[in-house]
């Protein structure tokens, strides 16, 4: 009998706890996965579903692996049938196309290799063509949490494997949006790396110079911890290049599009009110946003499927489509066979990667040092919606994706609440593909801020000097969790002074008589950060109560009496960003 019971939502850490606490094996993980996949059976999940006769030799692995050096030891995973898995066919959504690797594609390689456990092949639209998971002859995939609107797709199989907790992780992959579009969905997270980050050998292309391998999760923690195994050059890979293992760090601002937005399907005011709600959120992190003309990315998005990139589709696939007719999707084949209309000659190709360039260069201006913040999809719809109208529904759903790729973005999707009942709202965060650390630094402070409002008690903090915005020490306040709140005055009743120490900086001291009103910033920071935070603070610094301008007191940075001494008097200037070489 299992000694505890397995949550609906696995997690990498909570199963790595477990395993090294000998209080769960892997064997009993996969005998729950097998089970869920087969009280799920008619969410249309799976291609090739989970059964223990092809688990077995991977659980067998685990006793050759030292777990402590092996970051996914005992991890199951799923993995999106456009993917290959050695002596397990590949069939990218046609039976008729399938074919059985004798090896593993690159990048299941090395998970397998770090101890992950690939538990089965997920279903998908047909060819890794559409965003909507409706697409498939193995039967339109269910959404996780409602079951009458679209998975979202292409990537759906792997989306909902994860929401049904049937995986920790998985593997999609996102030329337009399907490592993205799912997650939003399905309450995920959806991290889409930079072009050739990770390598695409052994994935069936669907517009290989534009193809990306992905992954879904619960959190960005174990997005990270998967990216961190899958990233690397892959000599044998033409598209494959070296960047590095993203290093969070915050952007210096924040690019949202000029409203109002376009948002479409039966719950668009839902999603509208969800956005407003988000950019809020947005506005309230300690980093500037600045408003854009998103004009431009929709021109890029557009170039996808109304321009010739499409033809990169049909040089892929057009030869199977003409040698099997009828076995295609009918959707699937009208939007390939679209890619081989005689205007898209080799003029036309040329005239848009010209036209891309300059969008790539206006990216690179704009986004330099900064994230851009879009909704990840601006609706959704029922899978009878999508079945009706196939085209429409599926070029919607591309609104706020499909620029990414061509113009060279990383993007990581996350949750940011919801616009209705069991409908999650989601948001994804671009950067340029160098910059993948900012998408990563950025994603975390909206996610952290909004789980500390729900979970964490705070304090204000008023700070006068190098832990104000712009100023050295501002990181040690993000570190800890802080937040921005806003700037203030304090009563007029302080002393300022600039403390030799080095570097300078400021003490407030309060007097009787003859002080003067000081600006500040007042920051929220978690009570439980807040201990550590003051005990860094060197003498003759130290936290004790402010009194603001309106009467009311904060705690915050004061300086002891004895200190004036020998400091400069700078209450004249009334501020630390007025005093010259303040820093």
């Amino acid at each position: 009998m299992r000694k505890i019971d397995i949550p609906s939502k696995l997690t990498l850490a909570w199963l790595r706890e477990k395993y090294q606490n000998h209080e769960l094996a892997p064997e009993e993980v996969i005998e729950e996965v097998i089970e869920r996949a087969k009280k799920d059976e008619e969410m249309n999940i799976w291609i090739t579903v989970p059964k223990l006769e092809h688990i077995q030799p991977y659980l067998d692995r685990l006793a050759e692996l030292d777990m402590n050096a092996a970051p996914l030891w005992g991890i199951p995973f799923a993995i999106k049938d456009n993917i290959d898995l050695a002596d397990v066919p590949t069939t990218a959504g046609c039976e008729e196309f399938s074919y059985t690797p004798t090896e593993h594609a690159s990048v299941v390689k090395r998970l397998i290799e770090a101890g992950a456990i690939p538990v089965g092949k997920t279903n998908l639209d047909q060819f890794a063509t559409g965003l909507v998971g409706t697409r498939s002859p193995y039967g339109e995939a269910h959404n996780s949490l409602r079951p009458e609107l679209i998975s979202g797709g292409s990537s759906s199989g792997s989306a909902v494997s994860v929401a049904r907790g049937q995986a920790v992780f998985s593997l999609g992959t996102d030329t337009a949006g399907s490592g993205r579009v799912p997650a939003a969905l399905n309450n995920l997270v959806g991290l889409k790396p930079s072009l050739g980050a990770w390598p695409t050998k052994g994935v069936v292309p669907a517009c290989a110079s534009l193809d990306c391998v992905t992954v879904f999760s619960h959190n960005l923690e174990d997005a990270y911890r998967v990216d961190a195994v899958a990233r690397g050059l892959d000599s044998e890979d033409p598209w494959s290049r070296e960047l590095p293992i993203p290093q969070g760090k915050l952007p210096k601002k924040i690019c949202l599009p000029e409203g109002p937005l376009t948002f479409y399907g039966p719950f668009a005011e839902q999603y509208e009110k969800a956005w407003n709600e988000t950019v809020e959120k947005v506005k309230k992190l300690n980093i500037p946003v600045e408003t854009i003309d998103y004009n431009f990315f929709s021109e890029a998005a557009a170039i996808l499927y109304d321009g010739p990139f499409v033809a990169e589709r049909w040089a892929d696939l057009g030869g199977f489509i003409n040698d099997h007719p009828g076995v295609t999707f009918p959707v699937t084949e009208k939007v390939l066979r679209s890619g081989a209309q005689p205007k898209y000659d080799a003029a036309s190709v040329f005239n848009a990667m010209h036209k891309l360039q300059e969008f790539k260069r206006r990216a690179s201006i704009l986004l330099k040092d900064a994230v851009l913040v879009t909704p990840t999809a601006g609706g959704t719809w029922t899978r009878d919606e999508v079945r009706n109208d196939p085209i429409k529904t599926n070029r919607d759903m591309g609104l706020y994706t499909n620029h990414c790729n061509l113009l060279d973005l990383c993007a990581v999707a996350v949750q940011a609440g919801e616009a209705d009942t069991n409908l999650p709202f989601g948001i994804t965060l671009f950067a340029l593909a160098n910059d993948e650390g900012l998408i990563a630094g950025a994603a975390e402070a909206f996610v952290n801020k909004n789980q500390s409002k729900a979970k964490q008690e705070t304090t204000l903090v008023a700070v006068c000097g190098l832990h104000m915005r712009g100023f050295p020490l501002e990181k040690q306040m993000l570190e800890f969790g802080a937040t921005f709140v806003r700037e203030a005055k304090t009563a007029e009743s302080y002393q300022f002074i600039k403390l030799a120490t080095e570097p300078t900086k400021p003490g407030l001291i309060k007097k009787k008589s003859g002080g003067k009103a000081i600006e500040i910033e007042v920051w929220e920071m978690p009570l439980a950060s807040f201990g550590a935070f003051a005990a860094l603070i060197p003498a003759p610094l130290g936290i004790g109560k402010i009194e603001l301008q309106d009467g009311s007191e904060v705690p915050g940075f004061i300086c002891e009496g004895y200190a004036a001494e020998d400091a400069e008097d700078i209450s004249d200037a009334g501020s630390w960003r007025k005093v010259p070489l303040n820093i």
